[in-house]
C-alpha cells in the first residue's frame, strides 16, 4: 500500500507539476498561436555528443485496458522548467507515440496511458527543450515496445 501511495505522489508531482511549470507559468519564447500542441515540427535532429543516454521503457498494465509507461533514461534529465528554450545536451522531455501517432509529451519518466491494445507499438523519443529530437550518429534517441 505504501508503494502505491508513493507511486501516486510521484506521478502527481512529477507529471502534474511538470505541466504546471511548463504550461505557461513563466515567459515563453515559443509562439503556439496558429498550431496545436501536437503539431511541432520534428524535422531537426540534434546530434548527441559523447555517450548517448541508456534509454529503455517498460509498460505496466493497469485495470482494464490502461497501462503505466516507465521511461528509463540514464544520462538524461527531464526539464519542464526550461521548455521552449535553446537546447542543452542531457535535458528536455520525451514524446510518446502509439502506432506512429503522437499521443503526448511528458516531462517525467512516468506516463499513464488510458487505453492500449495488445499489439500496439509504443515509441518514445528523447527531445530537447526546443522539441527537436536528440540523435546519435544520425539516428533518433528512441525506443519501442509492443503492448502485450
Amino acid at each position: 500500500m505504501r508503494l502505491l501511495l508513493l507511486f501516486i505522489i510521484g506521478l502527481t508531482f512529477g507529471f502534474g507539476g511538470g505541466f504546471l511549470v511548463a504550461g505557461g507559468m513563466g515567459p515563453s519564447s515559443h509562439d503556439h498561436a496558429g498550431h496545436g500542441d501536437m503539431d511541432h515540427d520534428m524535422s531537426g535532429l540534434l546530434e548527441w555528443e559523447g555517450t548517448a543516454p541508456d534509454l529503455s521503457i517498460m509498460l505496466m498494465p493497469e485495470m482494464g485496458d490502461a497501462a503505466n509507461l516507465h521511461i528509463m533514461a540514464d544520462g538524461f534529465t527531464f526539464t519542464p522548467e526550461t521548455v521552449n528554450t535553446d537546447p542543452t545536451q542531457g535535458t528536455g522531455h520525451a514524446h510518446i507515440y502509439i502506432d506512429g501517432v503522437k499521443l503526448a509529451r511528458t516531462y517525467s519518466n512516468w506516463f499513464h496511458i488510458d487505453h492500449i491494445e495488445t499489439g500496439q507499438v509504443i515509441r518514445v523519443t528523447l527531445n530537447a527543450d526546443n522539441h527537436a529530437e536528440w540523435g546519435k550518429d544520425g539516428q533518433p534517441l528512441a525506443v519501442e515496445i509492443t503492448a502485450p
